[in-house]
Protein backbone atom coordinates (compact mmCIF):
# COMPACT_ATOMS: atom_id res chain seq x y z
CA UNK A 1 0.00 0.00 0.00
CA UNK A 2 1.42 3.39 -0.99
CA UNK A 3 1.95 6.13 1.55
CA UNK A 4 -0.68 8.83 0.96
CA UNK A 5 0.97 11.49 3.18
CA UNK A 6 4.63 11.45 2.03
CA UNK A 7 4.75 9.99 -1.46
CA UNK A 8 7.45 7.49 -2.46
CA UNK A 9 8.77 7.16 1.12
CA UNK A 10 10.85 4.03 1.61
CA UNK A 11 13.37 2.54 4.02
CA UNK A 12 16.83 3.81 3.17
CA UNK A 13 19.22 2.93 6.00
CA UNK A 14 19.80 2.48 9.69
CA UNK A 15 22.93 3.80 11.44
CA UNK A 16 25.01 1.48 13.63
CA UNK A 17 27.89 2.48 15.93
CA UNK A 18 30.64 -0.14 15.76
CA UNK A 19 33.15 -0.78 18.54
CA UNK A 20 35.68 -2.10 15.99
CA UNK A 21 34.91 -0.48 12.64
CA UNK A 22 37.12 -2.68 10.43
CA UNK A 23 35.95 -5.90 12.10
CA UNK A 24 32.29 -4.89 11.66
CA UNK A 25 32.91 -3.81 8.07
CA UNK A 26 34.49 -7.19 7.26
CA UNK A 27 31.62 -8.99 9.03
CA UNK A 28 28.87 -7.28 7.05
CA UNK A 29 30.80 -7.68 3.80
CA UNK A 30 31.16 -11.40 4.62
CA UNK A 31 27.36 -11.51 4.81
CA UNK A 32 27.27 -10.29 1.22
CA UNK A 33 26.76 -6.57 1.79
CA UNK A 34 28.55 -4.19 -0.56
CA UNK A 35 30.34 -1.06 0.62
CA UNK A 36 28.90 1.57 -1.72
CA UNK A 37 30.57 4.59 -0.03
CA UNK A 38 33.13 5.28 2.66
CA UNK A 39 34.22 8.59 4.22
CA UNK A 40 35.63 10.21 7.34
CA UNK A 41 33.75 12.51 9.71
CA UNK A 42 35.75 14.16 12.53
CA UNK A 43 38.40 11.45 11.96
CA UNK A 44 35.79 8.71 12.39
CA UNK A 45 35.35 6.24 9.53
CA UNK A 46 31.85 5.79 8.13
CA UNK A 47 30.70 3.29 5.50
CA UNK A 48 27.40 2.83 3.70
CA UNK A 49 26.69 -0.87 3.16
CA UNK A 50 24.01 -2.06 0.72
CA UNK A 51 22.14 -5.15 1.92
CA UNK A 52 21.45 -6.25 -1.66
CA UNK A 53 17.92 -4.90 -2.03
CA UNK A 54 18.69 -1.18 -1.76
CA UNK A 55 18.30 -1.10 2.05
CA UNK A 56 21.49 -0.04 3.80
CA UNK A 57 23.43 0.06 7.05
CA UNK A 58 25.46 3.20 7.76
CA UNK A 59 28.35 1.94 9.87
CA UNK A 60 30.02 4.43 12.24
CA UNK A 61 33.47 3.80 13.73
CA UNK A 62 32.94 5.61 17.03
CA UNK A 63 30.89 3.02 18.92
CA UNK A 64 33.16 2.18 21.84
CA UNK A 65 31.85 -0.08 24.57
CA UNK A 66 29.30 2.36 26.02
CA UNK A 67 25.76 2.63 24.77
CA UNK A 68 24.39 6.03 23.76
CA UNK A 69 20.91 7.16 24.74
CA UNK A 70 19.77 5.42 21.53
CA UNK A 71 21.86 2.29 22.08
CA UNK A 72 24.16 1.18 19.30
CA UNK A 73 21.57 1.98 16.65
CA UNK A 74 22.00 5.69 15.95
CA UNK A 75 18.96 6.41 13.74
CA UNK A 76 16.89 5.04 10.94
CA UNK A 77 16.61 6.82 7.64
CA UNK A 78 13.74 7.11 5.23
CA UNK A 79 14.49 7.91 1.61
CA UNK A 80 12.13 10.61 0.37
CA UNK A 81 11.69 12.73 -2.75
CA UNK A 82 11.43 16.01 -0.79
CA UNK A 83 13.40 16.17 2.47
CA UNK A 84 12.03 19.57 3.52
CA UNK A 85 8.41 18.53 2.98
CA UNK A 86 8.88 15.28 4.92
CA UNK A 87 10.60 17.20 7.75
CA UNK A 88 7.74 19.72 7.94
CA UNK A 89 5.11 16.97 7.91
CA UNK A 90 6.92 15.17 10.73
CA UNK A 91 7.05 18.37 12.80
CA UNK A 92 3.35 18.94 12.15
CA UNK A 93 2.68 15.39 13.37
CA UNK A 94 4.43 16.14 16.68
CA UNK A 95 8.08 15.29 16.02
CA UNK A 96 10.82 17.37 17.62
CA UNK A 97 13.39 18.96 15.32
CA UNK A 98 16.92 17.70 15.73
CA UNK A 99 18.44 19.08 12.53
CA UNK A 100 16.75 21.16 9.83
CA UNK A 101 17.12 20.15 6.18
CA UNK A 102 20.60 20.72 4.78
CA UNK A 103 22.82 19.60 1.93
CA UNK A 104 26.02 17.81 2.77
CA UNK A 105 28.88 17.18 0.34
CA UNK A 106 30.77 14.02 1.30
CA UNK A 107 34.30 13.19 0.23
CA UNK A 108 33.52 9.50 -0.23
CA UNK A 109 35.00 6.47 -1.95
CA UNK A 110 34.59 5.31 -4.64
CA UNK A 111 33.20 8.76 -5.54
CA UNK A 112 32.11 11.93 -3.80
CA UNK A 113 28.41 12.40 -3.21
CA UNK A 114 26.04 15.13 -2.10
CA UNK A 115 23.06 14.36 0.09
CA UNK A 116 20.15 16.32 1.55
CA UNK A 117 19.22 15.29 5.09
CA UNK A 118 17.08 16.35 8.04
CA UNK A 119 16.59 14.74 11.45
CA UNK A 120 13.66 14.65 13.85
CA UNK A 121 12.93 12.86 17.11
CA UNK A 122 9.81 10.72 17.24
CA UNK A 123 7.48 10.35 20.22
CA UNK A 124 9.80 7.97 22.11
CA UNK A 125 12.96 9.91 21.32
CA UNK A 126 13.84 7.74 18.33
CA UNK A 127 15.90 9.58 15.75
CA UNK A 128 14.52 9.61 12.21
CA UNK A 129 16.50 10.87 9.24
CA UNK A 130 14.88 12.00 5.98
CA UNK A 131 17.41 11.32 3.21
CA UNK A 132 17.90 12.05 -0.48
CA UNK A 133 21.05 11.52 -2.52
CA UNK A 134 21.39 14.47 -4.89
CA UNK A 135 24.00 13.12 -7.29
Amino acid sequence: MANQIITNMHFHHIGLKARDFEKSLRFYQALGMTCVARWESAETPIAMLDLGDGGRIELFGDGGDAFSANGKWVHFALGVDDVAAAYEKALAAGAESQSAPRDLALKAQPQDMTIRIAFVKGPDGEVIEFFKQLD
